[in-house]
């Protein structure tokens, strides 16, 4: 399929990197393509960006057929363009089509469409360490119709982002509040999708800890309430002694892109490294021992996160000494330095826009 362009009439200028946020500024265009039982996906444009024309009615609505991806694109010393694992976000945005009913899309196809979007948009890419172009792909169903079952129409979109750091603390270690009242999601329901509702779920919770000061949930599972799964908007890692911990995935959890690849440096490392299930008591005792040595969590959006305290109803645990721990930054710079060109991308993790 050829894509069409509209250039945007506006040239519109972007904050300069000390002034960037999350999630606030959005670039000039968008890539957009439709799809009908017919036609199957269709119409591919690049365009300016605006809003939708969205029915009332349409099911995305009424019934949270939703899916989205967090990727970014960072600009190099040498101003290359890279793409960092883009590809796996949008494999993983195939498994979450699939498990929400959603047509599959070509990834191959996509990806070229980014790349050109991304190409049209390249001064919306900041440069300084830290900042990046956030990209995040959406489909939403969108067939008028109030009834359940999957649509039968849909809408995917590109739209884009230059954003500095995820949490306002920076690389400072975050505090984080362990829900006890709340769950996030189920085995056999949507939790290892990257669905709407996932989010929507969270809400309740996360509005608790941000009254109490802490930053984000962890969440434990639904079942026993006792073993851990993810934090809000993160993968969570445990040094424990010389062993590194994270929760196994259990179809509950997101399988983070930033967790494999946090997974597959600390085993070339030659880390003791364990995905398993992990009790919030033997975090505790851990800590009680003197044996917790680091908590972080893993992302697109913040990359690495220090953890610097836990809360688990009246229990409030400190970890380390208030700055990052040295395993953290070792996870934040190797995977930073490849973002950025810095290092050799020996995992074939990069893919150039040129």
């Amino acid at each position: 399929m050829e894509i069409k362009i509209t250039q945007a009439k506006t040239n519109r200028t972007r904050p300069q990197d000390s002034e960037l946020g999350f999630g606030k500024v959005f670039t000039d265009h968008m890539f957009v393509m439709d799809y009908s039982e017919d036609n199957g996906w269709h119409n591919p444009r690049i365009e300016p960006y605006a809003d939708f024309s969205v029915a009332p009615s349409a099911m995305v609505f009424h019934y949270g057929q939703a899916i989205f991806e967090g990727l970014k694109a960072y600009k190099t010393s040498d101003n290359k363009i890279h793409l960092y694992r883009a590809r796996d976000n949008f494999e993983r945005m195939n498994r979450s089509a699939k498990g929400m009913c959603i047509p599959q899309i070509d990834v191959d196809f996509v990806m070229d469409a980014l790349k050109q979007l991304i190409k049209i948009e390249e001064k919306w890419i900041p440069q300084t360490l830290g900042t990046a172009l956030y990209i995040r792909p959406t489909i939403i169903a969108t067939d008028p119709f109030l009834g359940v079952r999957a649509s039968f129409t849909y809408k995917f979109f590109i739209i884009l982002s230059s954003v500095g750091a995820y949490y306002a603390e920076g690389l400072n270690p975050v505090k984080i509040w362990v829900s006890k009242d709340h769950v996030r999601a189920v085995r056999g329901g949507v939790g290892e999708f990257k669905t709407a509702g996932n989010y929507a779920a969270s809400l309740i919770a996360s509005e608790k800890a941000k009254k109490e000061g802490y930053a984000q949930v962890l969440w434990l599972d639904a079942i026993e309430r006792k073993y851990i799964e993810e934090v809000g908007a993160m993968n969570i890692f445990f040094l424990i002694n010389d062993e590194l911990v994270t929760p196994n995935l259990t179809g509950s959890i997101l399988p983070g892109i930033t967790r494999y690849s946090v997974i597959t440096l600390a085993k070339k490392w030659g880390m003791a490294m364990s995905e398993r299930r992990i009790s919030i008591d033997e975090v505790f005792k851990a800590h009680e021992d003197g044996k917790l040595v680091e908590v972080f969590g893993s992302g697109t959006a913040a990359v690495i996160s220090p953890v610097g305290e836990i809360r688990y109803g009246d229990k409030v645990i400190s970890i380390g000494d208030g700055t990052p721990g040295e395993t953290a930054m070792k996870f934040y710079d190797a995977l930073t330095d490849i973002q950025y060109g810095k290092a050799e991308d020996t995992e074939n993790w990069i893919e150039v826009v040129d």
